[in-house]
């Protein structure tokens, strides 16, 4: 395996380090041929049983970094709601009034939370005679026309051995930023998003509202690991879709023990309230990918009600896991040896000269150093590739974690060099340079424009797979979305013949 390309355009994915193995195999060179990766934008979802029947309360992902535009405060982004369709209506997606939206904060490594940033939402309907999100078109948070609105509250708890010391109030009746109906309800989604930005008095920012799901992947690894021979690899799993996200830019000197210990431990927790009227965690979410692929079945719900400084009952999931195995198992790649106590390092103790904070107890927690300044030019490799800004030290929106892990996992920090991936290296859409650098979500109208139609590369990159037809005519799907959406003239004539066509279908039918 080589090791020199990483930031090139010469690295190497996992269908082209094992196509050789393949076409010695008998495969014929034409199936290996239609692996080319191409950049594209899914998420990891969807981890443990019991939260995947309940979205409105499912952590998607998780995000902590010095922001690039402010580097004295700190960026936290948290992500619920997986697989949300933009023209999921008529009932929009909403924040739950009944859960607490949790984001924790351990400044001494301890394994417990010091600080805690609760987010608690509340649901107006102004005209509940209507079956509508929106009664006509929006230009503000506060139009009457929208009809379904929420609000919501941040408190600061700080806490000294899991008892609450105090408790602040930073931020109240804050508007939600809402789902994106689309161009004729919506037209100017920008400006609404823009008015969901509330500044807070100590000088940080919070927003809370729809935004494109940042976290880019192949989910088809669940096939098991890309249908076994690589005919799935690469492709677009989740472009188009969108989540709800909380971001929440402090001071850092706000979140951190000590000038002297900058590191903090982040995780995000979801608690519902139940049947008896108590508050219940249903999901927990630090490091990307732990819940996911390292814990097994047994485990992911009680690891979603659990705290961090019981994670001594996961440690065998860490340091004898089950991915590695299995890609040994199909793609006969050997499985570094057993037991990982790199692994231990990377998910609960943070690397040591790096993240690590001293007397630190091994926990799932996102570890940040607050005092390593933004990159100029972000690796998309973070650590792997010289990039200390980027993770596993936090995680920044552009931080490839699906290489990253892989990688790890086949023992990348214990000799075993490689360049293993998804081919799937960074998110459909572009991120901001401010505060909170999420892309806007796709839109209801799925890139259209008062016009009728939008730039074939708009509408190519807001169809995704999720509007793919099954088949047409002998046409595959790559061919068929790549045929009407490939932009200019030839993507329109063939719009304007499928509405020709369905005109003359509907007319025979009367």
């Amino acid at each position: 395996m080589t090791t020199d390309s990483r930031s090139g355009a010469g690295r190497r994915s996992i269908a082209t380090l094992i196509a050789g193995a393949l076409a010695a195999g008998g495969l014929a060179a034409a199936g290996v041929a239609t692996l080319e990766p191409g950049a594209a934008s899914a998420s990891s979802h969807r981890e443990a049983p019991l939260i995947s029947g309940q979205p409105q309360y499912d952590n998607t992902d998780l995000y902590a970094f010095v922001s690039p535009d402010k580097p004295d405060t700190t960026t936290v982004i948290a992500n619920f709601i997986p697989f949300e369709e933009p023209a999921g209506g008529p009932n929009f997606y909403q924040f739950g009034d009944d859960a607490q939206y949790d984001i924790h904060i351990d400044n001494n490594g301890d394994a417990q939370d010091d600080l805690l940033l609760r987010y608690t939402f509340r649901t107006q309907t102004k005209n509940k005679k209507s079956f509508l999100y929106n009664t006509g078109v929006v230009s503000n948070l506060t139009d009457p026309d929208l009809n379904i609105t929420q609000t919501y509250n941040i408190d600061l708890i700080k806490l000294k051995g899991q008892r609450a010391v105090s408790r602040t109030r930073l931020a109240e009746d804050i508007p939600v930023a809402p789902s994106d109906v689309g161009k004729a309800s919506m037209p100017d989604y920008g400006k609404l998003r823009d008015q969901a930005i509330y500044k807070l008095p100590n000088g940080g920012q919070t927003f809370a509202g729809q935004a494109d799901d940042p976290f880019f992947a192949d989910l088809r690894v669940f096939d098991l690991l890309y249908g076994g021979n690589l005919s799935e690899v690469g492709r677009d799993t989740l472009a188009g879709y969108n989540v709800n996200s909380i971001a929440l830019q402090l001071p850092t000197d706000m979140l951190t023990e000590s000038k002297k210990q900058p590191i903090i431990g982040v995780w995000s927790t979801v608690a519902r309230k139940n049947a008896r009227g108590y508050y219940e965690q249903v999901s927990r979410l630090g490091n990307p990918l732990v819940n996911e692929v390292v814990n097994p079945l047994k485990d992911k719900d009680k690891f979603n009600a659990s705290s961090p400084r019981y994670d001594a009952q996961f440690l065998k999931n860490v340091t004898n896991p089950e991915l590695p195995k299995l890609i040994e198992s199909i793609y006969k790649i050997k499985a570094p040896s057993e037991p990982r106590n790199d692994l231990v390092d990377v998910f609960l103790k943070g690397v040591k000269g790096l993240n690590q904070p001293p007397y630190v107890r091994p926990a799932e927690e996102l570890r940040l150093n607050t005092s390593i300044k933004p990159a100029a030019s972000p690796k998309r490799l973070g650590v792997l590739d010289g990039d200390n800004a980027g993770f596993p030290n936090g995680r920044r929106l552009t931080d490839d974690v699906i290489d990253e892990a892989l990688q790890v996992m086949e023992g990348e920090l214990v000799g075993s060099k490689n360049d293993l991936g998804d081919a799937v290296d960074k998110n459909d859409k572009g991120f901001g340079k401010y505060f909170p650098y999420l892309a806007n979500p796709t839109s209801g109208s799925r890139g259209a424009t008062a016009k009728g139609v939008s730039s074939g590369s708009d509408v190519k990159s807001q169809l995704g797979d999720a509007l793919q037809p099954a088949s047409a005519a002998g046409m595959d799907n790559t061919t068929l979305i790549a045929a009407s959406a490939g932009g200019g003239a030839a993507g329109i004539a063939l719009i304007g013949a499928g509405l020709m066509w369905w005109r003359r279908m509907r007319s025979r039918a009367y």
